[in-house]
């Protein structure tokens, strides 16, 4: 089975590479730029770079994308050129050659408003029942690119499997309040308990999704660390999170305190991942239990994966502000 990673030298696009050659999978990387793990330097914006590509495929897996880091330094236009002109591209081509199924990921940044309920209101039940409103050409696009995923099996019967990944990245928060206040270990960790996921258990559920891809047609997935709160819990998780934290994980203030880390006053927002372990039978592993449990025993609690890819940054202008867009 060959399989064409797009994306192949980012984060997830390195992770599924890894993986994959571990596992004894033919694959091809496909990346604007040069890495150990991709096998072609081009854009999937460019349709005669994506045919060549696609040749003898089974299987795309499309990570490809503009961030939303990047909204500080590319046109809303170069936004629309990569996630929606590459996935489109992508899609026509997988047809011509036959692909079998087509895994896209996207992102939870595709509920933009929703994810913020107003002052005063308990957290948000993010399911892929909420009804996405995108903030930005970043989010627009990723939710344009999901449509015409669905288009593409609706009107070609090709396998289309959708999944919004939470942050699973290891740069700072984009956040500059976040970041002056909280280190950057101690946001990552707080993250587990609603909107960060580990980039092994990523990789883990884009494997699934290619197993399980011909069974479901069409589907989109929240793919983030499952959270162990209840919808009963959101009112209080938006008044006081610590102190709900502390009924759930008795142990985590002391840990907490040996380390001068604090947990957030609030937490806005649970993203749900029930769908994606029911129809993809995905089991992630890394949660806010497992990464205390690390943090105590005085283990780094990121994944192998997660280490031996490091932290890339986005792009090369890292000056002020513009690396973190509102």
């Amino acid at each position: 089975m060959r399989i064409l990673v797009t994306g192949s030298s980012g984060h997830l696009g390195e992770a599924l590479v890894r993986t994959l050659r571990e596992r004894n999978h033919e694959t091809i990387g496909l990346d604007i730029l040069a890495s150990p793990f991709t096998d072609r330097v081009g854009s999937i914006a460019d349709r005669v770079t994506v045919k060549e590509c696609m040749k003898d495929v089974s299987v795309v897996l499309h990570t490809a994308t503009l961030h939303k880091p990047h909204v500080a330094t590319h046109s809303r236009q170069q936004f629309v050129e990569t996630n929606i002109t590459g996935t489109l591209n992508l899609l026509e081509e997988a047809i011509g050659a036959r692909v079998k199924s087509f895994v896209y990921t996207s992102t939870t940044s595709v509920f933009g408003f929703a994810l913020t309920p107003p002052a005063g209101a308990p957290a948000a039940w993010i399911t892929e029942e909420v009804r996405p409103i995108p903030r930005n050409i970043y989010g627009v696009t990723k939710a344009a690119a999901e449509d015409l995923c669905e288009l593409f099996h609706r009107q070609h019967g090709l396998a289309c499997v959708v999944l919004r990944t939470s942050r699973f990245f290891p740069e700072q928060d984009d956040n500059e309040a976040i970041r002056k206040t909280y280190e950057n270990g101690n946001v990552k960790a707080n993250e587990f308990l609603n909107r960060r996921v580990e980039i092994a258990d990523v990789v883990d559920a884009h494997l699934l999704a290619i197993e399980r891809a011909a069974a479901i047609g069409f589907g989109r997935y929240i793919i983030s660390a499952t959270s162990p709160f209840e919808r009963d819990e959101l009112a209080d998780l938006r008044m006081d999170a610590a102190d709900v934290v502390k009924r759930k994980f008795p142990d985590y203030q002391a840990e907490y305190a040996r380390r001068g880390w604090k947990m957030f006053p609030s937490i806005d927002r649970v993203y749900v991942n029930e769908r994606a372990r029911r129809d993809l039978g995905w089991n992630p592993r890394y949660d806010f239990r497992y990464v205390l449990d690390r943090l105590k025993a005085g283990v780094d609690p990121r994944s192998d994966l997660a280490r031996a890819i490091g932290s890339k940054g986005y792009h090369d202008d890292k000056a002020g502000q513009r690396r973190y867009p509102f």
